[in-house]
């Protein structure tokens, strides 16, 4: 039997609350080990509860779902955030990425989605909504010079990086670049390694950054 994922779920808006609750608890892999609308509450729950996912809403009615993100990275670093918001502002993108959240969700995502977002950042990945991804990769590419094509890569390889850049998931690069999911997941922990990167945000922060999309 698979052992569950413990979901912690903070958003000041009760019925966002509940409608998370009751779309994860419809899940068999999810557990709902906590709620609060309160950003200093966080803390204490997650030391009572031992979530491995904090769903997080970036604005709160006390602190800021930034600061929460980062005293959690302090406390608790082994807890994978996932900021949930309406907000696609990318400085503060930038801030929950830098304070240390695995992922950076928009609330209109679907909830298919939403459930394989939560999955993957508990499996170490990281999720990168395609609002905000290439908002991202343009600032870096603004703020660095043009570096030419990743060393390493393959003409593939180098496809598959522009698209994970964009936030696409396994199966539309699959169906993009004409291969199979698993070829897929082969290409990209290749790209990983050959980057000395540890994820997907990663990935796509060093390209834009090196300037090679």
């Amino acid at each position: 039997m698979s052992t569950q994922i413990r979901v912690l779920i903070v958003d000041d808006h009760e019925m966002v609350r509940e409608g998370l609750m009751a779309m994860l608890r419809s899940e068999p892999d999810f557990e709902v080990v906590g709620q609060t609308g309160y950003g200093e509450a966080v803390a204490d729950l997650v030391e009572a509860n031992r979530p491995d996912v904090v769903l997080l809403d970036a604005r709160l009615p006390d602190i800021s779902g930034v600061e929460v993100c980062r005293r959690l990275k302090v406390t608790h670093p082994q807890v994978a955030v996932v900021i949930l918001t309406t907000y696609t502002d990318i400085e503060l993108v930038e801030e929950c990425l830098q304070a240390g959240a695995r992922g950076y969700v928009v609330k209109d995502v679907e909830r298919f989605s939403l459930k394989e977002s939560i999955r993957a950042v508990s499996r170490g990945q990281a999720v990168l909504a395609p609002q905000v991804a290439g908002q991202i990769i343009d600032r870096m590419r603004a703020r660095h010079p043009d570096k030419g094509r990743p060393a390493g890569l393959n003409a593939s390889q180098v496809a598959i990086l522009r698209l994970i850049s964009r936030g696409h998931s396994n199966r539309e690069i699959a169906a993009d670049v004409h291969l199979s999911e698993n070829t897929v997941k082969t290409h990209i922990q290749e790209i990983f390694r050959k980057l000395g990167v540890r994820n997907r945000v990663e990935a796509a922060i060093l390209a834009g950054k090196s300037g090679w999309l």
